[in-house]
């Protein structure tokens, strides 16, 4: 009993000074002082007479706080493990072993998931993120599988602590979804959900066939930042056509009974946004005149870096050989990502939102250039 506690003492000591590197990775001290000069802003007697740029202050001094927070917390609780370690040993008290070995595993993984989001460098992996899906060609059975994705990113997002909002939601011919948008908010929400973008394939025995055949289905997934306002990107009125329709679909909030929900296509580009969640047709207008923005931003960016089918990849065709991630219901339960070989045997748990296995993995091997990108 001696020998394994030592052996997490030991551990714990080998612990210590990677939790040191992890608060300069996370500028801990910045984000004091980041919090100290916001603070003073706040202080000034005009300071809520602009309520957009007042409550993007509070909600930066909020992040920062709670990045302080969460990396006191895992300090302290290194501390605790550490001084209850000294104590069974001290005491030979072998009750303990169980809480301690749970404890120090909790703790790894704290560590490993704060490393993390030392990998989310990117200009805009702390913003918001939206998430639209389309259901492949294949009728009923794509659009069923376009649903089942809508929800595990719902869950996934909610088991994060995101609050999660419908843009816009199209319904099936028969069941399922031809297509939805939802808005993450929350901390580094698109730094996690970029892993996601790319081609999903499904494979089982279709409940829509009375023949009980396997069939295969395909649905996209594109992610794009929430943009600040303030972000300049130049898009001639000329080059939009604006469609207004009825607000509907299921997982809407409201059902409008005029048509407040907006559809902009910009011409040059092809590139289509659409918006039904908010209350009017302003709103609405203006919510997916940021989503627009912001994926004409992407494809500005990608011409610089002349990688521009990484960033249009839902424009390739959804269909086989294109897939970013299988999930397999039969003749076997398995998901596997393609990018980076990590394979879940319990896919019910990852259509229930567990997928941190596969984005961890997926920014691991993207730090070290280890993606399978064929």
């Amino acid at each position: 009993m001696i020998v394994e506690y030592e052996q997490i003492r030991l551990d714990l000591v080998a612990m210590e000074k990677p939790i040191e590197e992890l608060g300069i990775a996370l500028d801990i001290d910045g984000a004091k002082e980041t919090i100290s000069k916001l603070e003073q802003e706040t202080l000034a007697p005009d300071f809520y007479n602009d309520i957009k740029n007042s409550q993007k202050v509070l909600q930066k001094i909020k992040e920062q706080s709670n990045k302080i927070e969460r990396y006191k917390a895992l300090q302290g609780d290194w501390e605790d493990m550490t001084t209850l370690v000294e104590l069974a040993i001290a005491e030979d008290d072998e009750t303990l072993l169980e809480e301690i070995q749970t404890g120090f595993n909790t703790l790894s993984e704290k560590i490993e998931n704060m490393k993390l989001e030392t990998l989310l460098s990117g200009p805009y992996d702390k913003s918001n993120a939206i998430i639209t899906l389309h259901a492949g060609a294949g009728g009923t059975e794509a659009q069923d599988w376009c649903q089942m994705l809508y929800r595990m990113y719902q869950m996934w997002a909610e088991s994060r602590g995101y609050k999660v909002s419908v843009l816009d939601i199209l319904d099936g011919d028969e069941a399922g979804l031809k297509g939805a948008s939802i808005l993450l908010e929350g901390l580094n929400a698109y730094g996690f959900a970029k892993c996601e973008k790319g081609i999903h394939r499904l494979v089982r025995i279709s409940p829509f066939d009375s023949a009980g055949r396997r069939h295969t289905s395909f649905a996209s997934v594109e992610v794009m930042p929430d943009i600040e306002d303030d972000i300049e990107i130049n898009i001639n009125p000329d080059d939009l056509r604006i469609d207004t329709y009825r607000a509907s679909g299921a997982g809407g909030q409201h059902v409008n009974k005029t048509s407040s929900a907006i559809r902009i296509t910009h011409i040059p580009t092809g590139v289509v946004v659409a918006c039904q969640n908010e209350r009017s047709q302003f709103q609405n207008k203006d919510t997916a005149m940021k989503m627009l923005k912001a994926k004409l931003m992407e494809l500005a960016e990608a011409e610089q870096k002349e990688k521009i089918e990484d960033i249009k990849g839902v424009q390739k065709e959804i269909a086989w050989g294109s897939q970013i991630r299988s999930y397999v219901f039969h003749p076997y339960n398995m998901v596997k990502d393609h990018r980076t070989n990590y394979e879940v045997g319990n896919i019910g748990a990852v259509m229930d939102g567990g997928l941190d296995g596969f984005i961890n993995d997926y920014l691991r091997k993207a730090s070290l250039g280890q993606l399978n990108l064929k």
